[in-house]
């Protein structure tokens, strides 16, 4: 199950459902039947359905899981880049949701891995994540690795902890930039207001580290490389959007001017690169930048955006 605690900051007096409805990323029914249930609190008493929150308020939401979930395995014909008996590592589009959640059991790229692996994942994360070691969000296309076992899976994991695993990836972002090198050190923590998303903050955050490479400068946009030091949700796209230059096409960070050929955030996850827990040898896949992604490069030179 997961536990869940937030500081409430916001001036207005929020009604708990919502707020619970928020930060657990669920349904107001589901968040009322938590509430019902006796699983969420408030400063360490059983939150009503009546109460509205105060600032400061500390609100604690326990999500059971799933007494009995079935992931329906589906053939998505998953790209694979590798695979052993061991591991394999994935290309996912842009479009897919990782693994099931709310409003989306099947299509995912668990129901895809289920199919294909059968009962060979890893079982650390539960029946909704099996094999899950790190995710990259819906619209972003890219690499992810998949562990096919417990052992394999601490071991990665373990390596994603020590900041050694590699996670390069290219975006086109807004403007321009004088240095052609820099980094962005800002920690990132759950945005006060907007539960759903996240934003540097100073406090309930964690440490957050993004390097960029300028690729390519074009008139409103610029192409750049960059390398996670941690990994934190959504880091590469907060990160960006605080330094002023979010995403293209990132309709939650962003502008929310419409770019019709991106639906989503130009984002892909080129290469990972990670020592094999059963060689120990350090491997390392790249994957060529997709069809949306080299379309919007070309009308950037070409002067068509």
């Amino acid at each position: 199950m997961d536990i869940i605690e937030e500081i409430y900051n916001n001036d207005l007096r929020q009604r708990i459902d919502v707020f619970v409805s928020e930060i657990a990323d669920v349904t107001r029914s589901r968040a009322a039947k938590l509430i019902s249930d006796g699983c969420v609190k408030i400063n360490n008493s059983t939150a009503q359905k009546s109460d509205k929150l105060q600032i400061g308020d500390k609100v604690s939401v326990i999500v059971p899981e799933p007494l009995e979930y079935d992931v329906l395995p589906q053939n998505l014909n998953l790209e694979i880049v590798y695979e052993d008996e061991h591991l394999l590592v994935v290309n996912k589009p842009k479009g897919m949701v990782v693994h099931p959640a709310a409003g989306n059991f099947e299509g995912t790229l668990v129901n895809g891995l289920m199919y294909h692996c059968k009962d060979n994942l890893s079982g650390i994360n539960g029946v909704m994540r099996p094999g899950i070691v790190h995710r990259i969000d819906k619209n972003t296309s890219g690499l992810l690795i998949v562990a096919k076992n417990d052992n394999a899976h601490n071991f990665l994991a373990q390596q994603i902890k020590d900041h050694t695993f590699t996670r390069e990836y290219e975006a086109i972002v807004y403007g321009n930039f004088k240095d052609d090198t820099g980094t962005v050190n800002a920690p990132i923590g759950r945005h006060p207001v907007k539960r759903k998303q996240m934003a540097v903050s100073v406090s309930a955050s964690r440490n957050a580290v993004t390097h960029y490479e300028v690729l390519e400068r074009f008139g409103e946009f610029t192409h750049l490389k960059l390398r996670l030091e941690t990994g934190r949700t959504h880091q590469i796209r907060v990160h960006m959007a605080y330094i002023g230059h979010p995403v293209a096409g990132d309709d939650v960070y962003g502008p929310k001017k419409v770019i019709t050929e991106l639906s989503g955030q130009c984002l892909h996850a080129k290469k990972i690169g990670f020592i094999h827990p059963v060689t120990r040898e350090y491997i390392e896949f790249t994957s060529p930048l997709p069809d949306y992604f080299e379309k919007f490069l070309r009308r950037n030179r070409n002067g068509q955006v």
